[in-house]
């Protein structure tokens, strides 16, 4: 059974039922139903993310993610961190407000710097622990490029691996960019030698993420957590409910 129900979808966020119902199928279809989980959003305000922001790509996909967490959290609230040179905001969309929420969001940040993604691997894993949850937890990770400091990012990545959060990253731009190699690296990142478990996954919105339909990217987002969440619960990372 979903955290949120479709009633309540219906009278707080209809925009989002069809994201919902979506949703709800590829949870089935990996078999996490009735699963429940903290779902977290990162995404990159540096400057080449720009155009993204403009044609609606990130509230596309923030409103997607909201449709998935109402399935595992029943907040109705999504964490989000934005992150460029520093760590730009951390704050948080809602069902009863995600309308036109990034760009309120993003009106009041100021300059968009370069790629650091350790300083808001940082961030999400000081809220989580502030939060005091046991849940295990997902936490989408958005960004059209590698991060200026690769070793701080795989060390903050190995670090975390003892705590219950998935890092799956989601890659804007061009498919075939030297860019995103690192987090094909950071993905393949060796177990048990660098990593206690295998805590991250990556794929490619491509250049239009717009278009991958909400089955493809919902089957993107929580193809790998289950395999996660053995390995985890084996190692005494997550708890048995």
């Amino acid at each position: 059974m979903a955290a949120i129900s479709l009633t309540k979808i219906e009278e707080t966020a209809p925009a989002l039922v069809g994201l919902y119902k979506s949703a709800g199928v590829s949870l089935a279809r990996h078999g996490l139903d009735g699963l429940r989980a903290a779902v977290y959003l990162v995404v990159d305000y540096s400057g080449s993310m720009k155009p993204y922001y403009k044609d609606g790509s990130v509230q596309a996909l923030a409103d997607r993610v909201l449709g998935l967490s109402a399935h595992l959290d029943d907040d109705g609230t999504v964490p989000v961190v934005f992150f460029s040179t520093e760590v730009d905001a951390v704050t948080d969309i809602t069902l009863a407000d995600h309308r036109g929420r990034i760009d309120r969001i993003v009106s009041g940040l100021g300059h968009m710097g370069r790629t650091s993604y350790h300083l808001a691997m940082d961030a999400v894993i000081d809220h989580y622990l502030d939060s005091g949850s046991t849940a295990p937890a997902l936490v989408v990770f958005q960004t059209d490029g590698g991060p200026v400091n690769k070793l701080a990012a795989e060390k903050y990545l190995c670090k975390a691996a003892r705590l219950p959060l998935f890092w799956q990253f989601i890659g804007f731009g061009d498919p075939h960019s030297k860019q995103f190699d690192y987090l094909r690296r950071l993905d393949e990142l060796a177990v048990p030698a660098k990593r206690i478990v295998d805590n991250a996954g990556f794929f490619h919105a491509g250049r239009n993420p717009g278009r991958v339909t909400d089955a493809d990217l919902y089957d993107s987002l929580v193809g790998e957590f289950p395999t996660w969440l053995t390995a985890a619960r084996a190692q005494g990372i997550v708890r048995e409910p």
